[in-house]
């Protein structure tokens, strides 16, 4: 399933991730010791996590930093990819050890576990599938369901002894967002940025590029209504790259044909989606 002709680049990916947040040892334990990332910086209000020295977190602290509200629109999980079956045992290990599991599902193009840091953002841990042995309709087109995850049979792919990190493979795969509209969500993201949609579900959307099962989910489960501010915990802002500073200045410039404000950074610039969560675009260095 494709609607937006090749917009983007098939090899664009999602890079890394923000959150503000008001308890950082709290919540930068978590993402170290149950995620497995490593602290790669820490300054005054600043941390970035991640595995073999690529960021994939950064978690900004904010002391006046408000709760977000119930109903306010934003992040529903980060999403990190282990490259294995073992690798994705060891996380359930590390989540039982010293969290809780809040879910676990069979996905059939992946196998993941979902818990929340210690201020409610959302985490799924997963692995993929080969690609051909990905579901698909009688069309050929891709089907990403919810089953029964056995995490006995998960549990027995774990490595002998306690795993502390993940693998230096493991990447952001995807992120998922809660949002007001998805008739105006996929417009921003298929029509105008130029996501292809490659499944739906109820009051749900799973967008990506070359093929992928998903980079962006979007839902309206729970009915969200309001942009978060500023001055809200949550995400502050997650990350596109794409394959080359030309491809950045392609789409630069439909983005600006299309009416979306931009705005320029050092390495590249952002924009806004129409609930207002941020998107850094920038080149693959």
């Amino acid at each position: 399933m494709s609607d937006s002709s090749g917009l983007l680049p098939d090899s664009s990916r999602i890079g890394r991730t923000a959150l503000t947040v008001g308890d950082e040892s709290a919540v930068i334990d978590f993402y170290r010791n149950t995620v497995g990332l490593e602290q790669l910086t820490r300054e005054a209000s600043t941390t970035t996590l991640g595995v073999d020295r690529r960021s994939l977190l950064e978690v900004r602290y904010d002391a006046a930093a408000r709760p977000r509200p119930e109903d306010a629109t934003g992040l529903f999980h980060n999403a990190f990819r282990v490259p294995s079956r073992a690798a994705l045992g060891d996380a359930l290990a590390r989540v039982r050890d010293g969290w809780v599991l809040t879910g676990a599902s069979d996905h059939g193009v992946s196998e993941a576990l979902y818990c929340t840091d210690p201020e409610g953002n959302g985490v799924e841990l997963y692995r993929d599938r080969p690609q051909e042995d990905w579901p698909r309709d009688d069309d050929g087109s891709l089907e990403i369901g919810s089953w029964p995850l056995d995490l006995v049979d998960l549990a027995a792919a774990a490595s002998d002894g306690p795993v502390s990190t993940v693998p230096a493979e493991t990447s952001l795969g995807h992120v998922h967002l809660e949002v007001s509209s998805l008739e105006d969500a996929c417009e921003f993201y298929v029509d105008t940025l130029g996501f292809d949609v490659m499944d739906t579900s109820p009051s749900a959307v799973f967008l990506a590029v070359g093929g992928y099962h998903h980079h962006l989910g979007l839902n309206t489960w729970h009915r969200r209504s309001v942009p978060p501010t500023a001055d809200h915990c949550g995400l502050a802002w997650f990350e596109l790259v794409v394959p080359s500073s030309d491809a950045l200045e392609t789409v630069r410039r439909r983005l600006e044909d299309c009416g979306v404000p931009v705005t320029d950074r050092d390495e590249g610039f952002e924009i806004a989606d129409p609930d207002g969560s941020t998107i850094r675009l920038v080149a693959e260095s």
